[in-house]
Order: structure tokens, then C-alpha cells, then sequence
């Protein structure tokens, strides 16, 4: 069986992205991804994996277990555990099941617009109030 620490080099791999990108995006030093590939190093948590297998586009299933296919099928992917565990109501599944949609950069903005909506400056990560 594939380990955890090769099946997370794959998974990036197949997104074609660097140790550095998935640091970024997940909100990690690159040197905790380079750890969970090395076969001695630490093994990320199960909310690092979720967002590990969300931002490669691979199955939670796979990711964390190697069993299932390494993507979902398209049709499926709208009803992912990930968005079911992290969403509070419909509203909120609906905006993550759009949010999900959309490429890089839309998502950027998508996500600056509900910062300032709810009063969060992402540059400091401190909240503003706002009227």
C-alpha cells in the first residue's frame, strides 16, 4: 500500500503544484509539507488533510487512507463530506458548493468580498467595523 506521506506528493503532483504553493494555501511553513512527504516526518491532522485533499482536488478517502479513486467523479463532488463538515447551514453550503467552482483567482476575490462584508481586513487578519 501507498503511505500517507506518498499519497500527499502525489496528490500534488497531480494538482501540479510546489511544496511552497501548498504551504501558502494551506497556511504552513513549506517545512511542515516537506515533513508530511518524508517517510519519518510528522503526519498533518485530519483538518490539514481535508484542506490538503480540497485545494489538490483529491478524495478525502483516498488522501487519508488510500482506499476509493484518487478524484472524485465530477457528478459527486457537490455532495463532498468536506463541505457538509465545514458548513453551518443551506446558505452556507450553497456558498462553499460556488466557491468551490471557481478558479484561483475568483476565489481570491470572492473571498476578499466576504471579508469586508463581515468586517475582516485580510491583510492583518484584524477586524474593522464597519456601519
Amino acid at each position: 500500500m501507498v503511505t500517507l506521506p506518498l499519497r500527499i506528493r502525489r496528490a500534488r503532483a497531480v494538482a501540479r503544484i510546489t511544496q511552497s504553493e501548498l504551504a501558502r494555501r494551506l497556511d504552513v511553513k513549506r517545512s511542515a509539507v516537506s515533513q508530511w512527504e518524508s517517510a519519518h516526518g510528522t503526519t498533518p491532522n485530519v483538518a490539514h488533510l481535508i484542506r490538503i485533499a480540497v485545494e489538490t482536488g483529491v478524495a478525502f478517502e483516498w488522501l487519508a487512507t488510500g482506499r476509493g479513486p484518487l478524484r472524485l467523479d465530477h457528478d459527486c463532488s457537490d455532495e463532498a463530506v468536506v463541505l457538509k463538515d465545514f458548513a453551518q447551514d443551506a446558505l452556507e453550503s450553497r456558498g462553499l458548493q460556488a466557491l468551490s467552482r471557481l478558479s484561483r483567482p475568483k476565489k481570491q476575490v470572492a473571498v476578499t468580498i466576504i471579508e469586508l462584508l463581515s468586517g475582516v481586513v485580510a491583510s492583518t487578519g484584524e477586524g474593522v467595523r464597519t456601519p
